[in-house]
């Protein structure tokens, strides 16, 4: 019996009592406050989160509608391959961040480890190509040629490759039929950005993280209607990942298809004879230089004359779009990017600027007839133009005399067009212009659409250049500071013009509208622009948006949604003038013009042909090939960069177009059984309610029923050059 007295205990138990007390309140008050706070607080995202965990979404992508020609050729449609797929997030919660398994997997794939890896990391602007430039929560396509082998392999062995897939899926092919690979028309796709998800999520066509979107080309301009509905489904799972139901179903809805203007056969014909140019041009010696011409880029465009629809666009150099599918590898997105490749990723129908040089006489002959100038009165044709002490000359210092501006148009005779533009200058007031001057040079550029977008069914487009005095005056406020720090009075050649920019480079000078009378100077204009121009003096005087859209078709093919053609505005001369060009052009084929030695044989009475060759000069490189012409059917422009004369360089490569077109033999005679399209194609292709088309077959271009015989002489003449190479300031 313990002899300590009671009252010596109780003082210490009530104090320990105490502190277990607050002890036990401070838990409870703490672990209320923390329920307070996961349940009030933050009751709703743990609530989502909590749910999020219960239900799996199985996203199923949609089928992508095919881009067909116009008579239901696919130009760009998918096949079933099997894809191997990587999951990222799985990956990077391994030790070794999924290394190991890249590795097997690399070797049952029969790909290098580092390509494999490569494969999965994200881009950033710091990691070159091959990379992921796709949601890094979205499986990863390692490869799309897995062969059934290496499918089962994988999927045998699950557990040597956690994270991995491989499934069969249906993957873009652009098939290119008649070898017509179309490639910058069409564009190609790539995995939708986060960026890009989080921007159309409030949109009427929001992505899903397995969405590829077109990047360019048609692929980029109709992807919405491309692209369809994925079909996706949720399922409740417990806390092991075992199904539990279904919550909820939404079907997939597949693309439409997008029908184009555009003739596989005629787009086969276009690409062969533009790379044939260009491959017969570099044989030849640029006079100039004595150099081979270097022929290193060039475009085609074929086009309704009465429409404005696109038939064929070739761009040179061009490219496969089948190497974007799957992922790029490095050595093809280094081929794509390299300025040694030329960059042929560029649409050069659309993107590529050039002087016009002649083709842009039909310009400078409407401009001469808006300030006052008849038509078809006399103009002196002269050797040359003098302008204080400096000549302008005509090609080789050949004159004409007194020649009406239709004659001037199939001579190409420069020194009508260098005064007329002189003229003009002097009546706006010169250096000094007057405040209601006229430009009736630059003014008439303007409105027949050069300058500007044509407004084509294309993205990045671009405008060309008219320097007239809002241009000069914006680009010397631009460059002013680095002319006056580099110039120099008396200095070297560069020296002199960087000093004379810096003290006068917003003035619009004489020699500014010499040049740019004869498309010289300072002008930029494309193919695509060209095109729409002279379709508007075959079709009477309208300028239409060049489209290659037809029409979008549904899966089923039960909806049908035209696309018809739009005009943005008409030529500014009248009907009669607009008759005047025409027959002026028409005479650029005939006997003594300069496209005649190309149109040798023609059927002139039953299929009439017009023509103006070009000859453009590019400070520091050789000669700019143009070729513009139309019948009252089509419209076909032709440039190549670095290629010589306008008629010498592109004329033999639109003639066989043109024959191939309307079944032509190198006499005129015509076959209508050979015509590829003798005239517009106006009716759209069935497509029946399984979704399948019934195309018909295109068979290969065979040139060699299609050539002019190189032997064979030719009366004419050839294209003049323009005036002296403009001093060049970009």
């Amino acid at each position: 019996m313990s002899n300590i007295p009671e009252t010596g205990r109780t003082p210490r138990v009530q104090i320990r009592l105490v502190i277990i007390q607050v002890l036990v309140f401070s838990l409870l008050l703490t672990l209320g406050g923390r329920l307070w706070y996961l349940q009030v607080r933050n009751g709703k995202e743990y609530t989502d989160e909590a749910r999020s965990n219960h239900v799996q979404r199985v996203v199923q992508p949609a089928v992508r509608g095919s881009i067909l020609d116009a008579r239901g050729v696919p130009l760009a449609d998918n096949e079933t391959r099997l894809v191997v797929s990587a999951s990222r997030t799985a990956l990077m919660k391994m030790k070794d961040d999924g290394k190991g398994v890249l590795t097997r997997l690399a070797g049952v794939l029969g790909m290098k480890p580092k390509d494999v890896m490569d494969k999965v990391r994200l881009c950033d602007s710091e990691t070159p190509q091959p990379c992921w430039n796709g949601s890094p929560y979205q499986p990863i396509p390692v490869t799309d040629e897995a062969t059934p082998q290496q499918a089962l392999q994988i999927r045998e062995r699950a557990e040597d490759f956690p994270g991995i897939t491989a499934e069969p899926t249906a993957v873009r092919r652009y098939p290119a039929p008649a070898k017509a690979r179309t490639a910058q028309v069409l564009g190609y796709l790539s995995p939708v950005t986060d960026e890009e998800i989080e921007k159309a999520k409030d949109t009427d066509s929001p992505h899903l993280r397995s969405d590829q979107v077109g990047r360019s080309g048609l692929e980029r301009t109709y992807d919405k209607q491309l692209r369809g509905k994925a079909g996706v489904t949720s399922y409740e799972v417990d806390k092991l990942g075992r199904v539990m139901g279904q919550t909820q179903s939404d079907p997939g809805v597949p693309g439409s298809h997008v029908v184009t203007s555009i003739d596989a056969r005629v787009q086969s014909v276009a690409e062969y004879e533009l790379h044939a140019a260009m491959k017969a041009v570099r044989q030849e010696t640029d006079k100039i230089t004595g150099r081979p011409y270097e022929a290193d880029a060039g475009a085609v465009v074929v086009m309704e004359s009465k429409t404005g629809r696109v038939v064929a666009m070739a761009s040179q150099p061009d490219y496969d779009p089948n190497a974007w599918i799957g992922g790029i590898s490095a050595k093809d997105y280094t081929r794509l990017t390299d300025k040694n490749s030329n960059y042929p990723l560029l649409n050069r129908a659309i993107q590529g600027q050039a002087p016009a040089g002649s083709v842009f006489k039909v310009v400078s002959a409407s401009a001469a007839v808006r300030a006052g100038y008849p038509f078809n009165d006399r103009y002196n044709c002269s050797s040359s133009y003098s302008m204080g002490n400096r000549s302008f000359a005509n090609f080789e210092s050949k004159g004409h005399g007194p020649i009406t501006l239709g004659d001037a148009l199939k001579f190409s005779c420069n020194t009508v067009f260098y005064r007329l533009g002189h003229q003009e200058w002097q009546r706006d007031g010169g250096i000094k212009p007057k405040k209601d001057a006229n430009d009736w040079f630059y003014r008439t550029a303007r409105d027949y659409g050069f300058g500007s977008e044509t407004g084509i069914d294309l993205p990045n487009e671009v405008t060309g250049r008219i320097p007239d005095r809002q241009w000069k005056q914006s680009f010397w406020e631009a460059n002013k500071d680095s002319w006056c720090k580099q110039g120099k009075k008396g200095g070297s050649y560069v020296e002199q013009i960087a000093y004379e920019s810096c003290l006068e480079g917003n003035q619009l000078k004489a020699f500014d509208s010499i040049n740019f009378a004869i498309g010289q100077g300072d002008v930029l204009i494309t193919p695509v622009q060209l095109a729409t121009a002279y379709a508007a003096i075959s079709n009477g005087g309208t300028l239409y948006n060049p489209t290659i859209g037809k029409a979008v078709i549904s899966p089923d093919g039960k909806r049908i949604i035209e696309i018809k053609p739009k005009a943005h505005g008409r030529l500014p001369v009248d009907a009669q003038t607009i008759s005047d060009l025409d027959k002026g052009l028409r005479s650029v084929v005939e006997p003594g013009g300069t496209a005649a030695w190309r149109f040798g044989g023609w059927p002139q009475d039953k299929i009439p042909m017009r023509a103006k060759t070009g000859t453009a000069q590019v400070y520091g490189k050789q000669t700019t090939s143009w070729f513009a012409t139309y019948t009252d059917d089509y419209t076909i422009v032709m440039t190549i960069s670095q290629g010589g004369t306008g008629s010498g360089a592109s004329g033999p490569a639109v003639r066989n177009i043109y024959d191939a077109l309307y079944g032509l033999d190198d006499e005129g005679n015509q076959d209508l059984k050979r015509a590829l399209l003798p005239k517009p194609q106006q009716t759209l292709p069935k497509i029946q309610p399984d979704g399948s088309i019934d195309a018909p077959e295109v068979k290969p271009y065979d040139p060699k029923s299609q050539l002019v015989d190189p032997n064979k002489k030719r009366e004419g003449g050839q294209e003049p050059l323009a005036g002296p190479p403009p001093v060049w300031r970009d």
